[in-house]
C-alpha cells in the first residue's frame, strides 16, 4: 500500500524522537522515535507508515497504518492495516482488512471491528419494523 498522491506528508526522521500525542492528516511516516498516541484527523485517505527501525509508544487511530518497525500499543485501524515481515506489535489491533507478511509478531489481540458496523446497520432496520434472522 503506497500512500496517496496529492496528501502532504509528515515526516518523523530516522535520528527524531518526539514525546507527546500528534494529530495529523494526510501521510505520516515514522522513521524515528514516538513516544504518544498518534490520532488522524477526519481524512479518510490519512495513513500511518512505521517504517524498519521506526518506534510508537503509545497508540495509533487512523483509517490506513502499514507496520515495518516496532509499536507498543493498540492499532485502531477503520481501513486496512499491512503487517511487513520486521513488524513487532505489543498490543491489540483493531481491524476492518489486515494483511500480515511472515514474520510480522503480534503480541496481543486482533480484533476484527467490521462486526461493530454489522450490528450497527442490523439494529438501524429493526427500528424500522424490519424482522431480522440469526
Amino acid at each position: 500500500m503506497a500512500f496517496q498522491s496529492g496528501n502532504t506528508t509528515t515526516l518523523i526522521s530516522k535520528d527524531s524522537e518526539i514525546t507527546g500525542n500528534i494529530t495529523f492528516s494526510g501521510d505520516l511516516e515514522i522513521q524515528g522515535v514516538v513516544k504518544g498516541s498518534i490520532f488522524a484527523k477526519t481524512d479518510a485517505s490519512a495513513s500511518v507508515r512505521v517504517v524498519e527501525g521506526g518506534r510508537v509508544e503509545g497508540e495509533i487511530h487512523a483509517p490506513k497504518v502499514i507496520v515495518n518497525g516496532s509499536i507498543k500499543g493498540d492499532i485502531h485501524c477503520s481501513d486496512h492495516v499491512e503487517l511487513a515481515a520486521k513488524a513487532n506489535i505489543e498490543g491489540d489491533v483493531h481491524y476492518s482488512l489486515i494483511e500480515m507478511v511472515k514474520g510480522s509478531q503480534v503480541n496481543g489481540s486482533l480484533v476484527y471491528a467490521g462486526a461493530e458496523k454489522k450490528t450497527a446497520k442490523v439494529e438501524s432496520l429493526t427500528g424500522k419494523n424490519q424482522v431480522s434472522v440469526s
